[in-house]
């Protein structure tokens, strides 16, 4: 992708639909499981990239495997304080605009 960084935004986006809709989970289960799809997944991103070890920025990881271990811990909080339709309304309007955000990024 156009920066050299892993592409996507996150399993979370793509979990949490997939949640809701294959497997039948409630939208408030679903947004507090999607960042730990995300936990679980960047280890294995990372070992993917272990091979190129010398671009990696080791500045990011840090802020990015701890923001990951909290959005995991502290992910289903606020959707517990949300109805499941408005969480799914907002997660409607979100996605394609974080999508749109990912494609520019991808072509610039």
């Amino acid at each position: 992708m156009g920066t050299g960084r892993l592409p996507g935004v996150g399993g979370g986006f793509l979990a949490v639909p997939a949640l809701v809709t294959v497997l039948a989970f409630a939208m408030r289960a679903a947004v507090g499981t999607g960042p730990l799809a995300v936990t679980a997944d960047s280890p294995a991103s990372l070992a993917t990239r272990s091979g190129a070890a010398a671009s990696l920025d080791r500045a990011m990881i840090g802020p990015f495997v701890a923001t990951a271990v909290l959005g995991a811990r502290d992910g289903g909080r606020p959707a517990a304080k949300v109805s499941g339709p408005r969480l799914q309304r907002v997660f409607a309007l979100v996605l394609p605009a974080v999508a749109a955000l990912v494609l520019v990024d991808a072509v610039t």
